[in-house]
């Protein structure tokens, strides 16, 4: 069923989308991307989202690089109406790598001075300033502040990733009293965030990093674990707490997983005795927390990016290496995410929800958007790995009503093998020049540490909407 994107006019995704006996609409009328979108007290001019991609490329003290730097002005020079900034550890022992961007009081003018150009540029560009979110995490079992050396720190024990991850025998799960610690540091973060001149602050609870898996810790003791309430407590908490501290002018928003497509006791929103088949109950109850917690801007995700279902968080022609291609059709995959979002954003109402899951269609991208805004069905077309191939698709789609086949992203997945390699990342095909020899020498230092990627088999997955 897996086959490697081969369309070149709109009818012919339609036709294997009715062949597939999928309900994935695709819409002419592009209007709905040039609507604005209310988020709270903030008004993003347009529909389109840079959703947040990690560049692992920051400053080691956590500040903007130069290539952080031309990320951000190419996406503002993009016309998105949202820019939804990658993940900014907390604090040192939560980065998932040693360059992971990190915002702190010491380094916060470098953030403040890029901030303010880059919304600059697009107010000088469109007449506009577009949406500024910052991702805010804790990287949890995937923590590897320093150097090559995982430094997991988890919420529960899972016989499936511990191997995977470098939680030896002897780990303990993180304490109820760590936890507690971490309320003030996320709010520190976010105070530190409002005064660089973001509009706002994402609590990030998705693709199983610490606030993710404590979603599923039913295997957890104490008051984190165990019961929905106690299992939701702290990212309901920390959300209380930043909307308090940082006032209702500022938006705190959430980007969370619905369904990690991985067995109970260990996973969230999936059946009890079968993993791969989704159960909205426990999701669409957490919709409406986030909702009266104060968040005012929701993105839905799903999955585990680092572990053998990757199509459930994005779909792709190639996968990275030792990851099983599936044997389901990349339609199949992102009718599943649209449906993700078209559930979350029924239940969350007037709330804003990000969709995803459109980087794969390439240059229907613009038809797949404007049919679900039209829809409903999300408020923002959230662009992932296609905002590191194609920073300026909305431009492109503003100003000629298409977007460039020869620009978009192939779904080659080497922007996902140069993070697991432990590299810079970037797109490795459109923006060949500054990312191919990056991508070179990443996976050649992998290989001299001894970091192979063994082929598994094929793996058929089908989780019922």
């Amino acid at each position: 069923m897996h086959e490697k994107f081969n369309f070149n006019v709109l009818e012919e995704i339609r036709e294997k989308t009715k062949a597939l006996g999928l309900s994935l609409e695709f819409s002419e009328d592009l209007s709905p991307l040039r609507k604005e979108v209310r988020i709270r007290h903030k008004t993003a001019p347009n529909s389109f989202a840079a959703l947040p991609m990690e560049g692992c490329d920051s400053n080691p003290d956590g500040s903007p690089s130069e290539l952080v730097k031309r990320r951000y002005a190419r996406l503002a020079a993009g016309a998105y109406g949202l820019i939804w900034w990658e993940a900014s550890a907390i604090m040192q022992e939560a980065r998932a790598n040693e360059l992971q961007m990190m915002l702190t009081g010491q380094n916060l003018p470098q953030f403040a001075v890029l901030v303010a150009e880059t919304k600059t540029l697009c107010k000088n560009n469109f007449g506009y300033e577009p949406v500024y979110v910052l991702q805010l995490t804790h990287s949890g079992r995937y923590s590897r502040p320093e150097g090559h050396k995982p430094h997991p720190l988890i919420p529960q024990r899972d016989p499936i990733l511990d191997p995977l991850t470098g939680v030896n025998t002897g780990a303990v799960p993180v304490s109820d009293e760590y936890l507690e610690s971490l309320v003030p540091v996320y709010i520190a973060s976010a105070r530190l965030a409002q005064e660089a001149g973001f509009d706002g602050v994402d609590i990030k609870a998705c693709h199983r990093y610490l606030l993710s898996e404590l979603l599923a810790g039913h295997t957890r003791e104490g008051k984190y674990g165990g019961s929905y309430e106690n299992r939701t407590r702290l990212l309901l908490n920390i959300i209380k707490e930043v909307r308090r501290a940082c006032g209702d002018d500022f938006i705190v928003a959430c980007r969370f997983n619905v369904f990690d497509a991985h067995p109970y006791p260990y996973g969230f929103g999936q059946d009890k005795d079968d993993f791969l088949t989704f159960d909205p109950v426990e999701p669409e109850r957490l919709v409406r927390d986030l909702c009266a917690a104060g968040a005012g801007l929701l993105s839905n995700s799903a999955g585990n990016p680092y572990y053998i279902y990757p199509q459930v968080t994005r779909p792709f022609d190639t996968s990275s290496m030792g990851i099983p291609v599936p044997e389901e059709h990349q339609l199949e995959s992102i009718e599943r995410l649209f449906a993700f979002t078209g559930l979350v954003q029924k239940t969350a109402g007037p709330v804003p929800v990000v969709g995803n899951g459109y980087s794969w269609l390439r240059q229907f991208i613009p038809q797949a958007g404007a049919a679900n805004l039209a829809a409903k069905r999300c408020s923002f077309v959230g662009l992932g790995r296609s905002s590191f191939a194609y920073p300026d698709l909305p431009l492109d789609v503003f100003k000629t009503g298409t977007a460039k086949k020869e620009k978009c992203c192939v779904a080659c997945s080497k922007c996902t093998q140069i993070m697991r390699d432990h590299g810079r990342t970037g797109c490795v095909i459109r923006d060949s020049e500054v990312y191919a020899p990056i991508y070179k020498e990443a996976r050649r230092r992998a290989e001299e540490r001894g970091q192979r990627h063994e082929a598994s088999p094929p793996v058929r997955y089908s989780a019922v909407i």
